[in-house]
């Protein structure tokens, strides 16, 4: 099987657990992108046991709670595609009004220059990250 997100092609790995990670995506145009990858080779979420489709999901969740809390965009994109690469992953996207792409998808047409926000700090992305899904546990 060729398939990228089995590989483990260098990536920067912001948090894992035992079975799946959040990764930095790596894209200029828009570098607070994550992706949120399922540790094996499944290609939907129904594929899933109910508790890991709900583990997924709250991964998601914490990724996309923690990209708002540290980098405040305007609006927060989710889309989990697998179209091309057939391996279960959630693409979490931070979106600005002056970003590239905006009100696009970041697959669309660009609609100017855009401004580029910065990333958010890995080691405080994997904290809020962990903070999300274990509210009220000390950092």
């Amino acid at each position: 099987m060729d398939c990228p997100l089995c590989a483990l092609a260098p990536e920067l790995v912001i948090w894992e657990d035992d079975r799946c990670r959040v990764i930095r995506v790596d894209d200029p145009a828009h570098p607070g992108f994550c992706r949120v990858v399922w540790g094996e080779h499944v290609a939907e979420m129904t594929d899933l046991a109910p508790a890991d489709r709900s583990h997924l999901f709250e991964v998601v969740m914490a990724t996309e709670a923690a990209l708002r809390a540290l980098l405040h965009p305007a609006k927060i994109n989710l889309a989990s595609f697998g179209n091309m690469v057939p391996h279960l992953h959630w693409h979490v996207i931070p979106r600005y009004r002056d970003d590239r792409h905006f009100p696009e998808s970041v697959w669309g047409a660009p609609q100017r220059d855009g401004r580029i926000h910065p990333a958010a700090d890995p080691v405080a992305l994997a904290r809020a990250i962990d903070s999300a899904l274990n509210p009220g546990m000390p950092d």
